[in-house]
């Protein structure tokens, strides 16, 4: 079981959706807290979307691409890189809600939640062929 697990753990794409799960958590989440709170749709979904990519960049480089950065000047072109594409995926991702759930009619949760598959897979693209390449071998 313990060599099942280390292998699985080698993977970058099995340890991208166990921490893409976590960061989809982390967006839900807030998400749901602060429309409970009655913030207004659009600014509750920035917000969390916000915390998802600051929380996702801290596990995706350390554990999911394992990027080599030493120092918090290595970050940053990584970090810039990231936002870049954390931004086109919010666009995509801010757009998807409001047309499922403003257009659409859809519960909020539903649309947002929908919303997440598109999001995650174009974000592992970004990530692995654009954003944590640091030191690995070209």
């Amino acid at each position: 079981m313990k060599q099942w697990i280390r292998k699985m753990y080698e993977s970058s794409v099995i340890r991208y959706v166990f921490f893409g799960g976590c960061t989809t958590m982390v967006n839900l989440v807030s998400f749901f807290v602060l429309r409970k709170l009655n913030v207004e749709l659009n600014i509750a979904n920035i917000i969390s979307i916000i915390l998802a990519i600051l929380f996702a960049y801290v596990v995706n480089s350390k554990f999911v691409f394992q990027d080599k950065c030493e120092t918090l000047r290595d970050h940053v072109r990584p970090f810039c890189k990231f936002i870049s594409a954390r931004l086109v995926t919010m666009i995509i991702e801010v757009g998807g809600v409001w047309l499922l759930v403003s257009v659409m009619g859809m519960n909020d949760m539903i649309g947002k939640f929908l919303t997440q598959f598109i999001v995650l897979i174009l974000n592992y693209i970004f990530s692995k062929f654009f954003v944590f390449t640091t030191g690995k071998s070209k």
